[in-house]
């Protein structure tokens, strides 16, 4: 009897995770168009938290977008807390009905994300480096662009279907636009 109640209470725990639909957005302003926002440079400042809420790193990112033929390219500088440094570039070609793919090198097979209202949901796969090694990770992302050009994004990051952690990032355009 304990079995079976905790079976349930845990599919019903899983369910509830993933109630968030795109759809609930389509009315939300300011209205989140990606090309524009991040065409120019633009900043981010963010956290990754374990499963259990304790700040493990810290970071900033100077990101560079460029739109060239419908296809928006963003390089993004990573400086971590610990003097860690990376790089990402994501290739972003916007699809059908505010749906969008990108590829990064660290990206396994293609992102796919959707906008609606002022949301975006982004969903990937990346080789997440761990020490010399790295672990296969699962982001789902959600970005919401608040007023004044604040772009919040919140990514739970999960490895076979259960959470090790959390991302929130804020985005911010400098006054100037260059």
């Amino acid at each position: 009897m304990i079995r079976k109640l905790s079976l349930f209470l845990l599919s019903v725990l899983l369910v509830g995770c993933n109630s968030m639909k795109i759809s609930d957005f389509e009315n939300a302003t300011p209205r989140f168009d990606l090309f524009s926002y991040f065409e120019g440079k633009s900043m981010a400042y963010g956290i990754f938290e374990d499963r259990f809420g304790n700040v493990k790193r810290q970071f900033r990112v100077e990101i560079q977008g460029t739109v060239t033929d419908g296809v928006l390219v963003l390089d993004e500088q990573f400086y971590f807390d610990d003097g860690e440094r990376d790089e990402r570039i994501w290739t972003i070609k916007k699809e059908e009905n505010g749906h969008y793919t990108g590829t990064a090198d660290d990206i396994i097979g293609t992102a796919k994300g959707i906008v609606a209202g002022n949301a975006l949901n982004w969903r990937y796969d990346l080789d997440l480096k761990v020490g010399d090694s790295s672990l296969r990770v699962h982001f789902n992302d959600w970005m919401f662009l608040q007023e004044g050009d604040v772009l919040i994004n919140r990514a739970s990051v999960t490895k076979w279907g259960f959470e090790v952690g959390q991302v929130s990032i804020f985005f911010v355009r400098p006054a100037d636009g260059v």
